[in-house]
């Protein structure tokens, strides 16, 4: 069903297999504030995506701006058989990447009939196939997607003039009088190509589809499709087709006051044209067959953890939300997030999860101040590596954190969004709990009081790390901090 590549993945991670932990180091930024500059709301990053190869990396901001990055390391320059006789006498460079263009995405708008104001803000980007040596992506903002082409276009220019300037006088009165009389000093212009530069063109836009704000656009492997999200339905689109779609999702009561949940996040499935999964804001997830009819009411598996015993607080269904899912390349696998963990799922088994990892389990004492201040709100995005073995997801004062998800992997990494990613003390967190352990590991709660090993007073909560995703071929991380874009390698 899959290639060699994906099989060799699912091997890996069906044999626990450890590989050495990790070592992360800072590798780039772009955009780094200076100390006391103050950065403008448009200016927060607000998506990230690296495109299938990895060549390519694309962020959106608040201000409806869309900035690619291209890959310029020497591994992905030429050089055939002497590059790879260069790598094996020194280690691998990790991958390099450099500014290539931006265009204006979105404008701000206003519905007149809604009365309502449509923010520029850039909610998600996604990369579509390639062709001709053109990219091709989408994005969106809360209500409005558009398909965007970027190409390299050569700068044509005139190096030469059709007369012979000493021949000609005033507004290009020929000498003499004679209009003829310099004609053999008449020349052809010859125009030269000099280097070429990035045009974005918008191909197409997929307007009025979405009554409630759009939080999840995803390809599907068909190249051909894909599906957009709002809070209470999933409509599939053709790229080709941008006034018509199909509702295949809709969870909308016919009461509004019965309404009990909402979609959350969306995703295709990475091989399967056919399925795809949405989660919840009650923390549940549901795989969808779209064989099985043209409206997905129903859903052919649904993931959700077990209840926990012991009494439910005001804040258990808020934290339970999932804010953001992923596949894992080969597909078997999902990762999900909310406020307070990060989650795998194997798709063949609906009992549980597989693993779940405590992102900032010190902060349970704090939902309260988290509640008056909306932060338990906040939608923190996750992603996995591209061989499976390994997720990462953000939480607050710029932290990510990083960990292995392969079976009985005990690796875990706290780092800092900045120059420096591990200046910070933090202490050991707590390890994921398996399928089947009702009691957590002695400890590992305990441990977990705080950054700095103090408590989570330490922590910044206006300096959040939402956004961020992983190369799908390389130990590379790019996320954001405000408006500062910085990559980690390992």
């Amino acid at each position: 069903m899959n290639g060699g590549d994906d099989e060799d993945v699912v091997v890996a991670a069906a044999s626990g297999d450890q590989s050495p932990p990790l070592q992360w180091r800072f590798s780039q930024v772009f955009g780094e504030r200076s100390a006391g500059e103050e950065v403008q709301p448009v200016d927060m990053i607000s998506a990230i995506e690296f495109d299938h190869s990895g060549d390519h990396l694309a962020t959106g901001d608040r201000g409806g701006r869309v900035v690619l990055f291209e890959r310029s390391d020497a591994k992905h320059s030429s050089g055939g058989a002497r590059r790879d006789l260069e790598e094996t006498d020194y280690p691998v460079r990790h991958p390099e990447f450099c500014y290539k263009t931006e265009f204006q995405s979105h404008d701000p708008a206003f519905d007149y009939l809604k009365s309502l104001e449509i923010e520029e803000k850039i909610n998600k980007i996604r990369w579509c196939q390639t062709a001709n040596g053109a990219l091709f992506l989408l994005s969106t903002n809360d209500k409005t997607i558009k398909y965007w082409k970027v190409q390299d276009k050569k700068i044509k220019k005139i190096c030469d003039v059709n007369a012979d300037p000493s021949g000609a006088v005033g507004n290009g009165i020929v000498a003499n009088g004679v209009p003829g009389a310099n004609i053999s000093s008449l020349r052809l212009p010859v125009v030269t190509s000099h280097e070429s530069s990035p045009v974005a063109k918008c191909r197409r836009v997929y307007p009025h589809a979405h009554d409630y704000h759009i939080n999840s656009i995803s390809n599907n492997s068909d190249g051909e499709t894909f599906i957009s999200a709002d809070d209470l339905r999933i409509n599939l689109w053709n790229l080709e087709i941008s006034n018509q779609s199909f509702n295949i999702v809709d969870v909308k009561p016919e009461k509004m006051e019965d309404l009990s949940e909402v979609i959350t996040a969306a995703e295709f499935h990475p091989t399967h044209c056919n399925m795809l999964a949405y989660s919840s804001s009650k923390g549940s997830i549901r795989l969808i067959d779209l064989r099985q009819s043209a409206l997905c009411d129903s859903h052919s598996k649904l993931f959700e953890e077990p209840d926990a015993a012991g009494s439910k607080s005001f804040f258990t269904e808020i934290i339970a939300s999932v804010s953001d899912i992923k596949f894992a390349k080969e597909g078997r696998y999902l990762l999900s997030r909310d406020y307070m963990t990060l989650k795998l799922w194997d798709i063949n088994m609906d009992s549980g999860p597989v693993s779940t990892f405590q992102v900032h389990e010190y902060l349970k004492p704090k939902l309260c101040d988290l509640y008056e201040n909306d932060s338990i709100f906040d939608k923190f995005e996750c992603c996995i590596s591209g061989n499976g073995l390994r997720a990462a997801t953000g939480s607050y004062s710029n932290l990510f954190r990083v960990f292995g998800v392969s079976p009985g992997s005990t690796e875990t990494a706290t780092l800092e969004a900045s120059r420096n990613p591990t200046r910070r003390h933090v202490p050991v967190p707590s390890r994921p709990s398996k399928i089947g352990s009702i009691l957590s590991r002695g400890g590992s709660e305990s441990a977990a009081t705080g950054v700095d090993g103090n408590s989570s007073n330490a922590l910044d909560y206006t300096t959040k790390l939402l956004h961020l995703a992983w190369h799908p071929n390389e130990n590379l991380i790019a996320c954001a901090a405000g408006n500062s874009l910085y990559m980690y390698c390992a």
